[in-house]
């Protein structure tokens, strides 16, 4: 039984921070982190649902980078649908990690560091390592299981995709409970809060849809109806027919970006979620006259996951993000049952609603 559960499952109130939240309620803590030059607190905020009935700790955060806003939204339209009265275990939900950069639009702390290079922090360290530090102590090493809501950075976009580490199973069962259009299996990198709370013993999915300060309407719905499929799975709320997918997430470990030979402008002929083969066109740079088109191909077969938005390259530039897929005859058809997925969304029973 995975520590924070046993510590949690029997206990009358779920303690974090300076308060108590009681079984069957909810409270929003504030974390304090630092001050501006102005002498203005800066906290975290985190939303705590403790359920009326024992359970697993689950956690879902967003915006460690400060420019994600599309987990914030996530976030949002979840707290919507829970009610702690019918929650088995506990949620803690943090919209904004890295509340300085989400104030200033940006990706990064104001020293310039990255937060999710900076688990698993320390106290006396940099304001990056504090506030690791802080979620860290207070949020992962409290929970059994996370889910870390991430976008493409500004100027880039992600189909909706979990990225998983090799050889952890359970991490691999949420994530096919999720069912998101694309699972990759990908490298832990030091310092990010999953390889932290890898460590921990708390498995982490890592979810990336969209682009930075941007909303997407289906990356949205299906992060939403993913964090509820977790849910139902874990047995913290009753599973929904509504949720269901229809579709087989494709399956990559291996990927890699086509980039600009060339400086210039990129006209895409392809998008994120296209089925491409070795040598299939994605798009052309033109110099600004028109006079040179340089074709920009695949380098392999597989699915588009990841697609520069802004068509101004420099020479290297990465441009779509190509995902080497296992069964690649059905890709293309099961990646477009997750669109019609997505926006099936009908009204649901009063006791779906959680």
């Amino acid at each position: 039984m995975p520590q924070a559960l046993q510590a949690h499952q029997s206990d009358s109130g779920f303690a974090i921070g300076d308060q108590t939240v009681a079984r069957g309620s909810m409270a929003t803590v504030e974390l304090p982190i630092s001050r501006l030059s102005t002498h203005t607190e800066i906290n975290l905020p985190v939303r705590i649902l403790h359920g009326s009935k024992p359970g697993p700790t689950l956690f879902v955060s967003a915006g460690v980078h400060g420019d994600e806003i599309i987990g914030v939204e996530i976030i949002r339209r979840l707290l919507g649908k829970i009610r702690p009265k019918n929650l088995a275990g506990t949620l803690i939900c943090i919209p904004v990690v890295n509340v300085f950069g989400f104030i200033q639009h940006q990706r990064y702390l104001p020293d310039r560091r990255d937060l999710n290079r900076s688990f698993p922090g320390a106290a006396s360290g940099s304001l990056a390592s504090q506030i690791a530090h802080v979620f860290n102590k207070q949020i992962i090493e409290r929970s059994d299981y996370g889910i870390d809501i991430h976008s493409a950075a500004i100027h880039r976009t992600n189909l909706p995709q979990i990225r998983i580490c090799d050889g952890r199973p359970k991490a691999e069962e949420l994530a096919l409970a999720f069912a998101p259009p694309a699972i990759i299996t990908s490298t832990l990198r030091p310092g990010s809060l999953r390889a932290t709370a890898m460590e921990a013993g708390t498995d982490v999915l890592l979810f990336e849809a969209g682009e930075g300060l941007r909303f997407d309407e289906f990356s949205i719905r299906v992060g939403v109806k993913g964090v509820l499929r977790v849910m139902s799975y874990l047995g913290m709320r009753n599973p929904s027919s509504s949720l269901s997918s229809k579709a087989t997430p494709v399956r990559s470990s291996k990927s890699s970006w086509a980039r600009a030979p060339e400086g210039g402008i990129f006209r895409a002929q392809k998008k994120i979620g296209d089925l491409v083969f070795c040598d299939d066109v994605l798009g052309v740079v033109s110099d600004p006259f028109g006079d040179v088109d340089i074709p920009v191909r695949a380098q392999r077969d597989g699915v588009i996951i990841g697609a520069a938005k802004l068509p101004v390259v420099n020479m290297g530039d990465a441009l779509m993000h190509v995902a080497e897929v296992r069964k690649v005859e059905t890709a293309e058809e099961r990646l477009n049952q997750f669109e019609v997925d997505a926006f099936s969304d009908p009204m649901l029973d009063e006791d779906e609603v959680i």
